[in-house]
């Protein structure tokens, strides 16, 4: 949380060159205070494993949430219960006239296909127009980062030989931009995709900066100007176990799957891994409930502006 000072004490100034976050004293008088509200389209097979991650890194911040859970309507889900689905989920169309001060799209198991071949394609398009009006910042993850890259910014993804599947050093490219702050110089994060968007054509985005990067992994954290879209390639919010599971499945179905690196201790799957991201996916999801969601929305969430309004904005 930030630290209220008064307007002119000394410490000011070099508490701000050292990154740390300050609130004006006259602004934290008159703060009106609201829980937050995020939704979270969930378009991986396993959504409650889904779910469970994501609240998990969620909720380890003093931020009281308020938390709407969707579905597509346009596509059957084969892998969690239909109960559940009744019962906690809500489709688009119920959720469509809401606003909200986050968002969250995860990944998809869809890789293989064009963005156009994916059955509920025409239904995630217009979230993401809708997202433009009814939601302030949006974080998008692996899949989901590639598909919005692709719809917003007409940056495509591109095969890989193999799978990245692991964990990686990332480097910290703005070490003073507010997503970033409390991140060390390096740090890891795991990855488990089949395609890839290539660094060159981000950096080529006026409207996109490009906050973290990987010598094995790529690009990793991506935003646009004023942090109201952020793209996540990897997936921070995995627990100790995901990957491990994810390489036995696919070991399991006879497919052609390699050990992901750096991940087991000394490259033993009898080992149990270490999990070596958890501060820094946790810092991830806090900087942005705290920097681009708690201090910048509005407390009408129906004065939002729209997400595209300005250049600067991308």
């Amino acid at each position: 949380m930030p630290i209220t000072i008064p307007e002119r004490l000394p410490a000011a100034d070099a508490l701000r060159k050292e990154n740390i976050f300050l609130m004006k004293e006259q602004r934290a008088k008159t703060q009106d205070i609201r829980p937050l509200r995020i939704v979270i389209l969930n378009l991986m097979p396993k959504k409650i494993e889904t779910e469970t991650q994501l609240l998990r890194v969620l909720s380890n911040t003093p931020l009281q949430l308020e938390m709407d859970l969707m579905h597509m309507d346009s596509h059957q889900s084969k892998n969690t219960p239909a109960e559940h689905l009744l019962k906690f989920y809500s489709t688009f169309d119920e959720l469509k006239d809401n606003r909200y001060d986050g968002m969250i799209i995860t990944g998809a198991p869809v890789e293989h296909l064009p963005f156009e071949e994916v059955d509920y394609w025409e239904e995630l398009c217009k979230i993401f127009e809708w997202t433009k009006t009814n939601v302030y910042s949006t974080l998008y993850i692996c899949w989901g980062a590639q598909a919005a890259l692709h719809y917003y910014y007409g940056i495509e993804k591109h095969p890989l030989s193999s799978k990245m599947f692991g964990v990686f050093e990332h480097y910290n490219l703005i070490p003073q931009h507010p997503l970033m702050r409390g991140f060390d110089d390096r740090f890891l994060a795991p990855h488990s995709r089949h395609t890839e968007i290539l660094e060159k054509d981000v950096a080529d985005c006026p409207k996109l900066d490009i906050l973290a990067s990987s010598p094995e992994a790529g690009v990793y954290l991506i935003c646009n100007k004023n942090c109201r879209r952020i793209f996540v390639t990897g997936h921070s919010e995995y627990d100790r176990y995901t990957l491990r599971d994810e390489y036995r499945r696919d070991l399991d179905k006879g497919l052609a799957i390699e050990m992901p690196r750096h991940y087991f201790p000394h490259d033993d799957p009898t080992q149990t891994p270490v999990h070596s991201w958890r501060a820094h996916a946790n810092l991830l999801f806090s900087n942005w409930l705290n920097y681009f969601l708690y201090q910048e929305t509005p407390y009408d969430l129906s004065s939002l502006p729209e997400v595209n309004r300005g250049t600067e904005e991308g």
